[in-house]
C-alpha cells in the first residue's frame, strides 16, 4: 500500500510557485495581442510608420 499524500499550508512554498508563474505572464503577455491577422497587421503598420 503506497504512503498518504501530505499536504503542506505553507505560504512561502506557495509564493515561490506564484513568482515563477509571474515570470511566464511576462514573457506571455505580450504575445496574446497576436492572436488575429488584423492584430499583428495594426502593429506592423503603426511600426512602419513610426520607423
Amino acid at each position: 500500500m503506497k504512503a498518504p499524500i501530505v499536504i503542506r499550508q505553507v505560504k512561502y512554498l506557495n509564493n515561490i510557485v506564484e513568482q515563477d508563474h509571474r515570470a511566464i505572464k511576462r514573457v506571455i503577455k505580450p504575445m496574446l495581442n497576436f492572436k488575429s491577422f488584423q492584430s499583428a497587421k495594426n502593429v506592423l503598420a503603426g511600426q512602419i510608420r513610426a520607423g
